[in-house]
């Protein structure tokens, strides 16, 4: 059961933002986020915090620099997500941007796993390159930067997930989660750290001269990229995040952007003039991330540095392709999914382990965060790794979490309690990746169960949505809906959400899976929003959108919405995108 809780709006905030001129709903919905003064919410680059004060950076730096100077062979080594893709893009054009010579390899997820592994050294050595950069991995790539040690390759580490015990002896590791550094936004996408190392290598080679006769390249160019890699990684948007997309957002919409990154909209019938966050994560990420999931990442990297409009659409129809494709697995997989669930004592479980043999290496994530939206208990699905350990079968598995549990923190304590089940692991409090032998995996899910028991409250199954009260009919407007729209919201910095009585007027199923819904106000229905008035909201209604459901509703609900804008046959209209139902 779901349980509807009005955020908090500190009322002394909201009248210093409205003193600032921001405008009211926005002051409203700025406050219940955190939000205290105007300078949170101001978006110019000169906000950024300083690319000197992320630890290591300048040394980084440095070495970069000499190794453009001494015209030295660097090869990135990426990640096969959103974020790495991005990253490596980043990297690759801002590094030639900068003078160096600069390629890229990418792991393919089903040959060689995640990170800078020995033998993604071993296959990156066949390159003959002076120095290996990874991006948004490294961090835990203790083997991996040993063996390149050994065949004498300089390895620097760009990475910002959580160190292990042991650190790799890299020449220099920027990240802002590693120990010992006081970089004050610790939520840094791969994508943003590698921004950051670029902009301290400028003001390095700027410090040596290398500008005096010709202008420094504008790196600003590259905050299309930035925005879509942070957006799609789901890093929590901080202030100093909120920047960096909002700075990408407006590049895209000025059309001052990449030609990759403009098919990927196009191809997903998103407008670049009018992009949001949300367009970045619901539409040209996941089609970026097919690349990954389903073949090799090298096609979208591609893609994202096509060097003409028309290279990259061909790519991006590729890669829409595949996204169609990963739709339909994922669909599969989701019904085998619900069928193994239907017996299960869930109501009894604090976590969810789930396996089939025929499952998608690729699609695992995707499914363990539907499984965890539906069941809200941590979920963590496997699939066969198509890989042996010491003669033995191993699964992949990739994991989704709640509120109150850590994801890899539950893992590692797992991993003391039985320090041979868990192969290896890693990632994020929300999500992580690991590997175990799959004649493990009821032992994994014994014990998982209970270091989730032992670390969650039945108060913690309990799903929370957190609504910002009612919206008056009034407000119920286009303009209102675009102006929301076009604020940065995401992990970190909820969406809108409102929450309202309502006549059901009219609904019909929309293309057998989606109902479409006109709705009528009632009367407020939270705490302290603004309340309908009788005389402009008794003939008042508006059409609602309530996707993948196909249930119909009851003559009255109640309703958890968005605001937004709907562009149909060329006709602009508001409506309500229904979140949650309660009659």
């Amino acid at each position: 059961m779901t349980r509807i809780v009005q955020r908090n709006i500190p009322k002394e905030a909201v009248k210093i933002l409205e003193l600032a001129g921001v405008a009211p709903i926005l002051a409203k919905l700025f406050a219940a986020r955190g939000v205290a003064d105007v300078a949170q919410v101001k978006t110019s680059l000169n906000q950024l915090l300083s690319p000197h004060s992320l630890t290591h950076n300048q040394q980084m730096a440095r070495l970069l620099a000499d190794a453009i100077q001494a015209n030295k062979k660097i090869l990135i080594v990426g990640d096969y997500d959103a974020d790495g893709a991005t990253a490596t893009a980043v990297a690759v054009k801002g590094l030639t941007a900068l003078g160096a010579q600069v390629d890229f390899l990418v792991p393919n997820r089903f040959e060689y796993g995640y990170g800078l592994t020995p033998e993604i050294v071993a296959l990156a050595a066949l390159q003959s390159p002076d120095l290996i950069v990874t991006v948004d991995n490294g961090i835990a790539s203790v083997d991996g930067v040993a063996a390149a040690n050994a065949l004498g390759i300089q390895v620097l580490i760009t990475d910002h997930h959580l160190p292990g015990a042991d650190t790799p002896q890299a020449d220099c590791i920027v990240n802002p989660n590693q120990r010992g550094c006081d970089f004050f936004s610790k939520h840094l996408a791969g994508v943003g750290v590698m921004f950051y190392v670029l902009l301290a290598l400028r003001a390095e080679l700027r410090e040596r001269g290398i500008f005096a006769e010709k202008s420094a390249p504008n790196l600003s160019e590259l905050l299309d990229f930035v925005a879509l890699g942070t957006v799609a990684d789901l890093v929590k948007l901080d202030e100093n995040n909120r920047i960096l997309v909002e700075q990408g957002l407006r590049r895209i919409r000025a059309g001052a952007c990449s030609y990759g990154v403009t098919a990927l909209l196009k191809i997903a019938g998103r407008e670049p003039a009018k992009v949001t966050a949300q367009d970045l994560g619901f539409y040209a990420g996941p089609r970026l991330n097919a690349a990954g999931r389903l073949d090799d990442m090298r096609l979208g990297i591609q893609c994202l540095l096509a060097d003409s409009e028309t290279k990259a659409m061909q790519m991006a129809e590729q890669l829409q392709a595949l996204n169609l494709q990963r739709r339909s697995i994922e669909a599969d997989m989701h019904d085998s999914a619900n069928f193994a669930l239907e017996d299960a004592q869930l109501a009894h479980q604090y976590s969810i382990s789930l396996y089939q043999p025929d499952w998608h290496q690729g699609v695992i994530g995707i499914l363990a965060s539907r499984v965890k939206e539906r069941y809200h208990r941590p979920v963590i699905a496997f699939a066969d790794a198509q890989d042996v350990h010491d003669g033995q079968a191993l699964l992949k598995g990739s994991g989704r979490s709640i509120a109150g549990l850590h994801l890899r923190d539950a893992l590692d304590l797992l991993s003391k309690h039985q320090p041979d089940l868990i192969l290896k692991f890693g990632g994020h409090a929300m999500a992580a990746g690991l590997t175990i032998r799959t004649e493990d995996f009821d032992l994994f899910k014994l014990g998982f169960e209970t270091v989730a028991k032992q670390l969650l409250t039945e108060a913690d199954l309990s799903a929370v949505q957190e609504v910002d009260g009612s919206l008056s009919a009034e407000d119920m407007t286009f303009e209102i809906a675009e102006m929301l729209e076009q604020q940065v919201w995401g992990q970190g910095f909820a969406p809108p959400l409102f929450y309202d009585r309502f006549e059901v007027q009219n609904q019909r199923i929309l293309g057998e899976k989606h109902l479409k819904l006109l709705l009528k106000p009632i009367r407020n229905s939270v705490g302290s929003g603004p309340v309908y008035r009788p005389e402009s909201s008794s003939e008042f209604s508006i059409e609602a959108i309530y996707f993948n459901q196909t249930a119909l509703l009851g003559a009255r609900i109640h309703a958890a919405y968005q605001l937004q804008t709907n562009s149909y046959n060329g006709m602009q209209k508001v409506q309500l995108n229904i979140k949650h139902v309660s009659e």
